[in-house]
C-alpha cells in the first residue's frame, strides 16, 4: 500500500519543557503536552516505517517532528522508551478492535474468519503504516517487533483461531486436509501482504483503482470456498 501516513507538522507547540501535572483539573499545558506526545509517536512510527526501527535514531525522529532530541528524552526517557510507547499507545490499540471482534465471534468458524479479515482490513484502512511495519519488523529476520507478535498478539488471535479451526474440523465443518495452524498464516497472507505489496502489484497489473476493500472481498470469497464451509 502506498505510504499515506499523514504529513507531520513542521514544528510542534510547546517546545519548551512542560511542567509535571499536579492535582486538579487538566490545564492548557497538560493538553499541549498530550498533543505533542501523540505527534511525536506518529513521527516515530513514520520513521520506523521508512527506515526500520534499528535504522531510526532519536535525531531522525526529532528532525522529522521539528523538535530537539531533548524533547523526546523528556517525554520518553530513551530510544527504547519511545519504542515501548509506540507499541503500547499506537500499535496495540490499533489492533485491539480486530482482536475484540475475533473473540466475540465465538466458536463459529465462518464468523471467526470474517471477523479477522474484516477487522484486519479495517485496521489497515485506518492505519496504513501497519502493513509495511509488519513486514519489516515482524516478518523479516531480526525484526524489532517479532517478540511482540509471539508474546502478546499470537496468544489472543493466532492460537485462538487455530483452536477454533481444529474444533471445526473435528465437527466435519472444515476441509480435513487443511492444517489449522497454517490457516491463520493464510489469513494474514491474504490481507496484510497484499496491502504491504500494493505499490508493486498495482504497477504490475495497472490496478491503481484496487484498494483494501477489494482485498477484503477477495479474501473472504476465496476463504469461504477454499475452506469448504458447510
Amino acid at each position: 500500500m502506498a505510504d499515506s501516513t499523514p504529513p507531520l507538522p513542521s514544528a510542534l507547540p510547546g517546545e519548551a519543557r512542560v511542567a509535571r501535572r499536579g492535582p486538579g483539573r487538566p490545564s492548557a499545558l497538560d493538553a499541549d503536552a498530550t498533543g505533542q506526545r501523540t505527534t511525536l509517536l506518529r513521527a516515530a512510527l513514520d520513521c520506523y516505517v521508512r527506515h526500520g526501527v534499528s535504522g531510526t535514531t532519536l535525531r531522525h525522529i526529532a528532525d522529522h517532528a521539528g523538535v530537539t532530541p531533548a524533547t523526546l528524552h523528556y517525554h520518553f526517557g530513551s530510544r527504547d522508551g519511545l519504542l515501548d510507547a509506540v507499541v503500547e499507545e499506537q500499535l496495540l490499540p490499533a489492533l485491539l478492535p480486530m482482536q475484540e471482534a475475533v473473540q466475540a465471534a465465538g466458536e463459529d468458524v465462518a464468523a471467526s474468519v470474517a471477523a479477522l479479515v474484516n477487522g484486519l482490513c479495517a485496521v489497515i484502512q485506518a492505519h496504513p503504516w501497519l502493513p509495511p511495519l509488519w513486514v519489516r519488523e515482524v516478518v523479516s529476520e531480526g525484526g524489532a517487533l517479532r517478540g511482540l507478535l509471539v508474546e502478546r498478539i499470537a496468544p489472543t488471535v493466532a492460537q485462538t483461531l487455530a483452536a477454533r479451526f481444529a474444533a471445526a474440523q473435528a465437527r466435519g465443518q472444515v476441509n480435513p486436509d487443511l492444517d489449522p495452524r497454517l490457516l491463520m498464516v493464510s489469513l494474514i497472507g491474504l490481507t496484510m501482504f497484499p496491502a504491504a505489496g500494493a505499490p508493486i502489484w498495482r504497477q504490475v497489473f495497472g490496478a491503481d483503482e484496487l484498494g483494501i476493500e477489494d482485498v477484503r472481498v477477495h479474501a473472504l470469497t476465496l476463504l469461504d470456498r477454499g475452506l469448504e464451509l458447510k
